[in-house]
């Protein structure tokens, strides 16, 4: 069973649905118990980071997040949920992240001249192919939708980058915690590979 973690983030739906489709039960929930029994964890994410990082403590879900980690339950951060990983975010200056992850997030540079927020598909590159590219080639296309990116602290958790106006990290990946900065639940064949190798993580 995999837990989506329920914090009132945009995309749980289409996550729920992409996860049943590989033929895995799904639970959207914020019970703690439900939460560290599941085989694996999704924390989805839509909208502003310093009020999802407000609902994860008001849902009392900062600290089974952690327990997750500790745990070394398989766990998946998409789009916010990446970002919320990390230390801090440019966007809601002053509000601390999960701190689970050492790194940043900073706004897409607008001297660039290209469109903000990026909402497109984009190539991935792989400077350490991470497990939850299992099958899928190099430059395979996925579906972004941000303003911010990440600059993780540690390059070699660096799994996928992709370019935007700059070398956004999009993927990342230490011991049992993965996270993209775009969808796979929104990037066809490939995107549902994506979480095909995570469900496999969780067997």
């Amino acid at each position: 069973m995999i837990a989506i973690i329920d914090y009132d983030a945009g995309n749980i739906k289409s996550v729920e649905k992409a996860i049943q489709y590989l033929g895995e039960e799904a639970v959207v929930t914020r019970d703690r118990e439900v939460i560290l029994s599941a085989d694996g964890v999704i924390l989805p994410g839509v909208g502003a980071f310093g009020d999802a990082m407000g609902r994860l403590h008001e849902y009392g879900l900062v600290e089974v997040i952690h327990e997750c980690v500790a745990k070394k339950i398989p766990f998946l951060g998409i789009c916010l949920g990446l970002q919320l990983l990390f230390e801090s975010s440019e966007e809601s200056p002053g509000v601390a992240g999960l701190g689970v992850l050492e790194g940043k997030i900073v706004r897409l540079p607008a001297e660039s001249g290209l469109k903000i927020p990026h909402i497109g598909w984009n190539n991935l590159k792989f400077p350490r192919k991470g497990k939850l590219f299992e099958g899928v080639p190099e430059d395979s296309y996925v579906y972004f939708v941000h303003s911010y990116y990440l600059q993780a602290k540690d390059p070699a958790i660096v799994a996928a980058t992709t370019e935007y106006g700059a070398t956004v990290h999009a993927s990342v990946e230490k011991e049992n915690v993965f996270a993209c900065q775009y969808h796979p639940e929104k990037s066809s064949a490939v995107g549902l590979k994506m979480l095909e190798n995570f469900i496999k993580l969780t067997k």
